[in-house]
């Protein structure tokens, strides 16, 4: 079994910034790539940044320029930079875990994370 542990989430101004964590452990055979996706009740879930095993950054549109991904510690941990917060940006904030595609698995995710943007 692969657990996914998030944290860093909590209530920020607009214009501030948090630092979200994901650490993954347990069973993990391979990995292709780890990342974040948040969710509004009542939308769909939305890709805010990933990174693959080699290091290459992907990021939802909307996030481009102010959040930043590390890439993939030795440990199976990454972190999430979010800068110049908007209250748009509020949402349960998910990690996840896509195994390589020679394991045959499905992705883990974690429970999720609340950030909240308000004055």
């Amino acid at each position: 079994q692969v657990e996914i542990v998030e944290s860093g989430g909590g209530l920020v101004q607009p214009g501030g910034s948090l630092r979200l964590s994901c650490a993954a452990s347990g069973n993990i055979r391979s990995i292709g790539a780890m990342g974040w996706y948040r969710q509004v009740p009542g939308n769909r879930r939305e890709l805010v940044a990933a990174v693959t095993r080699g290091g290459i950054p992907n990021y939802g549109e909307s996030v481009r320029g102010r959040f930043r991904i590390s890439k993939i510690s030795a440990n199976n941990t990454i972190f999430l930079q979010m800068n110049r917060l908007k209250p748009d940006d509020s949402a349960v904030y998910f990690c996840y875990l896509a195994p390589g595609p020679s394991v045959g698995e499905t992705d883990y995710w974690g429970q999720g994370t609340q950030v909240t943007v308000s004055a």
